[in-house]
């Protein structure tokens, strides 16, 4: 009988039960019935336990840096940046927005920070430009996605905490695929700018003009580089090098670049302290939910399912792609990964595939997700952010969401795209 508890969950996320509720609500539900009122208990205890993980405190500071450099006006200077290399292309904004993205995922690593962020910059100022509303909505949404790809990723810190698998090597796994998805887009918006004539945002930048916005951007930029190179070098942990991005965005906020006041501060941990209390309430809930996974022996059926298909594991990759395709269009990344990753990762793993590289196809599809219609997270802030229908901007952000998809399957595919830094590195097979 507890195998109900996923229709079951499905069915209240349906009626719109929030996410959070759900995940406690269907298994719970289903142990009541069953006669198995200790294992509520243990359903229960597990939401705390779920939480409580020295890894996982990695996600607020990550949550915390992105929410100071943004506030000291260091999107800002990524934007100017992004805008003197690539401003004078026909549909500069659109590749400005697109660069921005993917320089502010080294900072935050969250695809709905990125789209809050530029959006509220780079929507109005694309408008003015010429650019439909709800295709600037649309290229921020898209390019948002890059956020949790390239390190650091919160969502891979989740998978890395529920899989047992390396941080660093998942960071370093997802930095080619990241740029990859960059790249994909930047040329979706050139064939568009060719075919729809886009406007050129400003005159080509000099070399000097060039390095000083590099110099700007100088102190944000360095922030991945230091982040990772702690953690590569083994100076620190991803959770200490989280706590180092959030001593570093304070030292260049308040007292080197001097755009952050001591009076900011309150309002910036309130919202990196909900924000994150969000998403840790939501990797508790989904822990106790893997509990009931595991009592019901969830995982074995369906692998004696997945195996009754075809045993050739290409036809499995290309249908657990579209399986996570469609689970990402429904619910956010870190919940899917932590109920959907102890349930395929051992399948995958047993066919041969790389653990690292599963869990990076698992990332990026369920991070494409999030800007998938009809409950992708990033379309409902594009629009609040905007002013559009998710309705429009959805119409409008199809052609990105083929190049996204494409890329997916290139890095299932071609296990190299994804593998070859950590294996470079030392931190693969």
């Amino acid at each position: 009988m507890l195998v109900w508890f996923l229709p079951l969950f499905l069915l209240f996320l349906m009626i719109g039960l929030p996410v959070f509720f759900g995940l406690l609500a269907a298994p719970g539900i289903l142990l009541w019935l069953n006669g198995q009122e200790r294992d509520i208990t243990l359903l229960y205890r597990n939401l705390y336990n779920g939480m409580d993980s020295f890894p996982l405190m990695a996600i607020p500071f990550f949550m915390l840096a992105g929410e100071l450099m943004n506030r000291g006006g260091i999107t800002m200077r990524l934007v100017e940046f992004s805008q003197a290399m690539m401003g004078h292309f026909r549909g500069g904004l659109a590749h400005v927005n697109i660069l921005s993205s993917m320089l502010f995922a080294g900072l935050s690593g969250s695809a709905v920070a990125d789209t809050s962020a530029l959006g509220s910059m780079l929507i109005p100022a694309m408008e003015k430009q010429g650019y439909t509303r709800r295709f600037a909505a649309a290229i921020t949404a898209a390019s948002s996605v890059i956020g949790p790809i390239i390190p650091p990723s919160g969502i891979m810190i989740i998978y890395a905490y529920v899989m047992g698998e390396s941080v660093a090597a998942l960071f370093l796994a997802g930095i080619v695929p990241g740029v990859m998805v960059g790249l994909g887009l930047m040329l979706m918006v050139k064939f568009q700018a060719d075919k729809y004539d886009f406007p050129v945002a400003t005159k080509k930048h000099s070399w000097g003009e060039r390095g000083q916005a590099s110099l700007k951007a100088f102190f944000p930029l360095l922030t991945p580089v230091i982040i990772l190179g702690g953690i590569l070098a083994g100076v620190f942990t991803p959770t200490e090098a989280a706590a180092v991005a959030v001593a570093y965005a304070l030292i260049i906020g308040l007292f080197v670049m001097r755009t952050l006041k001591f009076s900011d501060l309150p309002d910036v941990l309130n919202r990196a302290g909900i924000t994150s209390a969000v998403v840790l309430l939501l990797v508790g809930a989904a822990m106790a939910f893997k509990t009931v996974v595991s009592l019901s022996h969830a995982p074995e059926t369906m692998a004696e399912f997945v195996l009754s298909l075809t045993s050739n594991p290409l036809i499995l990759l290309f249908l657990i792609n579209l399986l996570l395709f469609i689970v990402g269009m429904f619910l956010d990344a870190g919940p899917a990964i932590i109920i959907l990753g102890p349930i395929l990762g051992p399948i995958f793993v047993s066919l041969g595939v790389d653990p690292i590289h599963f869990a990076i196809i698992m990332s990026v599809n369920l991070t494409v997700g999030l800007a998938t219609p009809p409950m992708g997270l990033v379309l409902f802030v594009a629009s609040s952010v905007s002013g559009e229908r998710v309705e429009t901007i959805s119409k409008a952000i199809l052609p990105f969401l083929a190049v996204e998809i494409l890329v997916i399957f290139l890095i299932t595919y071609i296990p190299a795209i994804s593998m070859t830094v950590p294996r470079l590195t030392g931190f693969a097979n």
